[in-house]
């Protein structure tokens, strides 16, 4: 390798490590409930997360959105799983790593949102998945500084300009960004996210021709404000009953029954015993569904 590459490999890692460290202070205000998550996904649909690393920060301000991160749910296909037997169901595109795999526990603590494509048929819904796995391995080349800059802009930039600023830089980097990936997946088959729309005006006939937009074009909240992708709500998906929720300035339920209310969350989405401190704190919340 020559001495430029190995620079500019250097400084490409040294970028994308700092870019991935976690912003201080980030707490989730609706952290994902996991076993909403799992019964609530599909092979297809597309999870948005809030994410809290330094890109996370600058992505949401350059597309003035909750959302900085996005991957593709595909089910148990994959045949991987983790030390601890759990499936990796997602894949996805990091800054640095490229395209990868990884289990939805990865996110139980993060804000997420359901994309579902409607309408899509199942033939279609397999070349989507089929696609973006057979590109896990892709990797990020961090040899194109100026593709990761884009990252590191502090200062404030017009409206018009921050969705190109996102899809700066050519090439295998652009091409391997989280939401432009899954854009291409679904290029493929055809199915719009955000077209852009172009009205056809005449004496004789008034038509619509849409416009695919270039997948570099493409950012984590295309998918959400699409009106084409339906939001999947999963604590309704799965059965909500209002009348189920537990509020605070009511008794608690009766001892048997309070083995089957919500746990205070730890780290990772698991639900602490509801004794001691967890007891006394899980009676101050608001509200919780039983």
């Amino acid at each position: 390798m020559r001495i430029s590459e190995r620079i500019l490999n250097f400084l490409g890692e040294r970028i994308a490590r700092y870019l991935e460290q976690p912003s201080p202070g980030y707490e989730p205000f609706t952290p994902s409930d996991l076993g909403a998550l799992v019964r609530a996904l599909r092979p297809g649909d597309v999870l948005l997360i809030e994410g809290n690393s330094r890109v996370a920060g600058v992505i949401r301000y350059l597309t003035q959105s909750t959302w900085s991160h996005a991957a593709l749910y595909v089910g148990d296909t994959l045949g991987k799983k983790t030390e601890t037997g759990e499936a990796h169901v997602l894949v996805e595109v990091l800054l640095g790593e490229g395209a990868i795999s990884a289990p939805l526990s990865k996110y139980a603590i993060f804000h997420t949102r359901i994309c579902r494509p409607a309408g899509l048929t199942e033939h279609d819904r397999g070349k989507v998945v089929r696609y973006i796995i057979d590109r896990i391995g892709y990797e990020y080349d961090v040899k194109n500084i100026i593709d990761l800059l884009r990252f590191l802009v502090p200062l404030p930039v017009p409206q018009r300009w921050r969705r190109r600023l996102i899809a700066l830089g050519s090439g295998v980097p652009t091409k391997t960004i989280c939401s432009t990936l899954i854009a291409q997946a679904f290029e493929s088959v055809r199915y719009p996210i955000l077209p852009r729309i172009e009205l056809i005006e005449s004496r004789a006939t008034r038509r619509e021709i849409l416009h695919i937009r270039h997948y570099s074009l493409y950012a984590p909240r295309d998918f959400d404000i699409s009106p084409y992708f339906a939001i999947v709500k999963p604590t309704i998906e799965i059965g909500f009953d209002y009348r189920k929720l537990r509020w605070a300035n009511l008794p608690l339920p009766p001892e048997p029954e309070r083995e089957h209310a919500p746990r205070p969350l730890r780290a990772g989405g698991a639900r602490a015993p509801l004794t001691g401190r967890n007891r006394a704190k899980s009676e101050r919340e608001t509200a919780l569904p039983l």
